[in-house]
């Protein structure tokens, strides 16, 4: 069995959600806030039998009306079903058998958690509260501090098993059989596991005292003969310890009648009861004796206080695993054995460098799939993690204005090409999509470089708004706002600006393929030519989409470097020292900006093929004016001129030293590209 869905309702965030989860592995994501923590905290209320079930004041949803606060006290409801799954155990539907709502081939059972004010207290609240004006500006405040001075204290919790309409508690017996452990992002393992003196540690190393008798399959040796060799080996303990008891006494003998001789003084021996010492030694009292080390193959050994942070908590998750085996297993355990045991880990990227990230999530899949732990919920902000994983095991979190949506990145695909490329495309780097509270997919390198800069340069900051900057290696934006997508279901509601180049291209009438372009051949020989570009169906049909939009260059446009010259003709700044042609590029930045002829500019162009193009098309171009064709003649130059990736390196380092200069004379005037600041604008509102 597993647990399928969890439906909460008025608890911190969560106003009236409903998550769906795998039964194996489930992955919890999201921004800050998003609500991850308190999801784990939810399923915790329900199954942690060992856990307070109290809540405060401030656990209740806060995204209420005084109207409805004056109507009913507010109750927190967190429902668990529980469903047959594909991995059955014998005990399953014994254990649940009390909670069923539907018996069929796959049960289905409820475990429902309610915070609530008793219906006798319901009347003082009622008039407590009929006392605050809908009006008063403060009357939100108002109400939770009645709720919170006057009436919290009179809330109780429940449990109840199977349909919740029918009041009937879960019996204590049955929820004792689920095994939940938690493990919080803060956690101090030294605490928790180096000695022998502590619970967890003793109750393992308990269980798997003489584990090589003990995990012999009974088809091999009875359990009545494991059972006797254990005995014996206790006995021979017994008689080990006694004898070293009996040469502890022969060393205190003259020293212990010196003690006991105050004891006589005192009168502590009144009525011939005389003081004396005896004992004995069980295996589990000498457990405290043991300490945790760790030993090199060099022979060197370190207590485990010596580790690092990371190293301790695996350790310490490897012993948590462990004792689930031992609290499951129903042979050590008896009846009082745990049947389904739940792991939630939060953030167990803390203090774990990548490659330890990865081997962890093989661990843990690898425990699930030997039964030790039946479902496993983790919480991440790592993108290493998610990479890791698969996109149907992903649970995403977002949180906008107060307002949580859950999505599920696995079920949003509606073709099976799609979902393959972007769960081969998340890398750790990619990944980051699915974290940021907006993202901007870009082509290019050098736009994912760059935008940060552009940003600033028009006093907007991308980091205080939680954007991501995503290289998708091309146009494939479509593969990945699947999703995105708010029209569709399951998707991840945040806003998304894809920015892509124009790229004007024509084909010859006669001919096969399309051909690159530059901006002023597009249409101008429609009788020779077809023509087609890349953006203008894209931005019509994104133009009133409810979260996402898309963002290219004006006609006169082409790909991101050309279009940065468009907008800085004369900025010698951006001619880098990898580019070719850095002479001749100046050369004509100059002549622009002396305001040159636009013969000039053509005659100091150098001969060749694709000069000569630029030339032609130039002079047949009848609807460009001159400055609109010198213009032309740079940006076509930069662009035929640069090496992509190291000329946007190059940039970065210039653009954001000369950002540096800004308010002093040294400064040079950059003009961000029109289509990326409507970009950075949209994305930053």
């Amino acid at each position: 069995m597993f647990i399928s869905k969890i439906k909460i309702n008025n608890f911190r965030n969560f106003k009236n959600k409903e998550v769906i989860f795998n039964e194996g592995v489930n992955v919890i994501i999201g921004h800050n806030n998003a609500g991850k923590t308190n999801l784990i905290k939810a399923l915790s209320l329900v199954l942690d039998y060992k856990g307070s079930k109290r809540l405060d004041v401030d656990d209740f949803n806060k995204f209420t009306s005084i109207a409805e606060l004056k109507d009913n006290p507010p109750k927190v409801t967190i429902t668990l079903t529980i469903n047959k799954g594909t991995d059955e155990e014998p005990d399953d539907l014994v254990t649940v058998g009390n909670w069923l709502t539907k018996l069929d081939a796959s049960y289905e059972a409820l475990l429902t958690y309610e915070f609530f004010l008793p219906e006798k207290e319901k009347a003082g609240y009622l008039k407590d509260l009929s006392k605050i004006s809908e009006t008063d500006p403060s009357a939100m405040t108002k109400a939770w501090n009645i709720i919170k001075h006057n009436f919290i204290r009179f809330y109780i919790s429940r449990i109840w098993g199977g349909n919740v309409i029918n009041q009937t508690q879960a019996d204590s017996e049955s929820l004792q059989r689920f095994d939940f452990q938690f493990l919080n992002a803060i956690r101090d393992v030294e605490r928790d596991m180096l000695t022998g003196r502590n619970s967890l540690l003793k109750d393992v190393l308990d269980f798997f005292m003489d584990y090589n008798i003990k995990s012999v399959p009974e088809s091999a040796k009875p359990k009545e003969v494991k059972k006797e060799e254990i005995r014996n080996k206790e006995k021979e303990f017994s008689e080990i310890s006694k004898s070293l008891l009996d040469v502890l006494q022969n060393r205190m003998k003259e020293g212990k009648e010196e003690i006991l001789s105050y004891a006589k003084q005192t009168g502590a021996s009144f009525n011939n009861a005389i003081p004396n010492f005896e004992g004995e030694i069980s295996e589990a009292e000498l457990f405290s004796a043991l300490k945790l080390i760790v030993e090199y193959n060099t022979g060197i050994k370190i207590p485990a206080t010596h580790n690092g942070l990371g190293y301790n908590n695996l350790i310490y998750m490897s012993l948590l695993l462990a004792k689930m085996q031992v609290d499951s297993d129903g042979d050590y355990m008896s009846g009082s054995a745990k049947i389904f045991a739940t792991l939630a880990i939060e953030e167990p990227e803390a203090h774990l460098h990548p490659a330890m990230q990865y081997k962890f999530l093989k661990f843990l899949k690898d425990n699930r799939k030997k039964k030790k732990v039946r479902q496993i919920f983790v919480t991440t902000h790592s993108t290493h993690i998610t990479s890791a994983v698969s996109l149907d095991e992903i649970i995403c979190l977002h949180n906008e204005n107060g307002e949580t949506s859950i999505a599920y990145p696995g079920k949003v695909f509606i073709n099976d090409q799609s979902k393959k490329y972007v769960q081969r495309f998340l890398d750790a780097t990619k990944s980051d999509m699915l974290f940021a509270q907006k993202v901007i997919l870009v082509e290019g390198l050098a736009e994912q470089l760059l935008f940060s800069i552009f940003a600033n340069y028009i006093n907007k900051s991308l980091e205080d708004n939680h954007i991501a900057v995503i290289n998708v290696g091309g146009r494939f934006f479509k593969h990945f706002l699947c999703l995105f997508d708010s029209i569709q279901a399951n998707t991840i509601n945040k806003k998304i600006a894809c920015v892509t180049d124009r790229d004007p291209e024509r084909k010859a009438k006669t001919g096969r393929n399309y051909n690159s372009c530059y901006p002023f051949e597009y249409n101008q020989d429609t009788t020779t030519y077809d023509y087609k570009n890349n953006a203008t169906d894209l931005l019509s049909s994104y133009n009133s989409h409810p979260n996402i939009r898309y963002f290219s260059q004006e006609e006169n446009g082409k790909t991101f470097e050309y279009d940065l010259i468009l907008h800085n003709p004369s900025m010698e700044l951006l001619v880098t020292s990898s580019m070719s042609n850095q002479d001749e590029i100046k050369l004509l930045m100059r002549l622009f900006n002396e305001n040159r002829s636009l013969t000039e500019l053509e005659n100091e162009l150098q001969k060749g093929t694709e000069n000569t193009q630029i030339l032609n098309s130039l002079a047949s171009n009848m609807t460009w004016n001159d400055a609109e064709k010198k213009k032309a003649i740079i940006a076509a130059r930069y662009l035929n001129s640069i090496t992509k990736g190291e000329n946007a390196l190059d940039l970065v380092v210039l653009l954001e030293d000369n950002l540096n200069k800004k308010g002093s004379s040294d400064y040079k005037l950059f003009n961000v590209p029109t289509y990326i600041k409507d970009a950075i604008e949209w994305i930053c509102q």
